[in-house]
């Protein structure tokens, strides 16, 4: 399309070819993410995810794209309004909750942890973590304490919102 002269058949012929592609990326991708979210409802009866500011993740340079294409926010929205149509129960964990940090065996909390340290090993147990799984046993604990218990099941950790978690109800139907 940058080939083409401005204002030309030529170019309005280009720029509605790559419309049409981007388009069917778009829908490719929306599809997916209706496939996975029906899936895992069907599955789960309750389900856990984590804040994450998306807004501001997708500032840092080197993951803005993968990010972006990753469609963090369309997910959690499909996740939210598909939960209530199947009574599901839906716990997003807050942000500042410290789930790779936390050591998921015995609770200690470890210092500083940068983005690059993807295995780390627990000063209080000496148990071996991989970053990612270990934070996804803590987010599926504090699920878990926010669904039976209504939170609190774990000491909190100074956490800049008060709260670790927060159940979504569903809305009651009527009829």
């Amino acid at each position: 399309m940058a080939r083409k002269a401005k204002g030309s058949a030529n170019r309005d012929k280009a720029r509605r070819k790559v419309a049409r592609i981007h388009a069917r990326i778009a829908d490719r991708r929306r599809d997916f993410l209706h496939k996975l979210t029906t899936r895992l409802l069907r599955e789960n009866q309750t389900l856990v995810i984590e804040d994450l500011t998306v807004r501001n993740m997708v500032n840092n340079h080197a993951l803005a794209r993968a990010i972006s294409d990753a469609a963090w926010s369309d997910f959690r929205i499909m996740l939210e309004y598909k939960c209530a149509w199947y009574g599901r129960d839906l716990v997003v964990v807050d942000r500042w909750f410290p789930s790779t940090k936390l050591c998921s065996a015995c609770g200690t909390r470890a210092e500083a942890m940068p983005l690059n340290v993807r295995e780390w090993t627990c000063s209080g147990c000496g148990a071996t973590h991989d970053r990612d799984v270990n934070a996804a046993r803590n987010l599926l604990a504090a699920g878990r304490a926010a669904a039976v218990c209504g939170d609190g099941v774990r000491p909190q950790r100074s956490t800049p919102g008060g709260q670790s978690s927060m159940k979504q109800k569903t809305p009651a139907r009527e009829g």
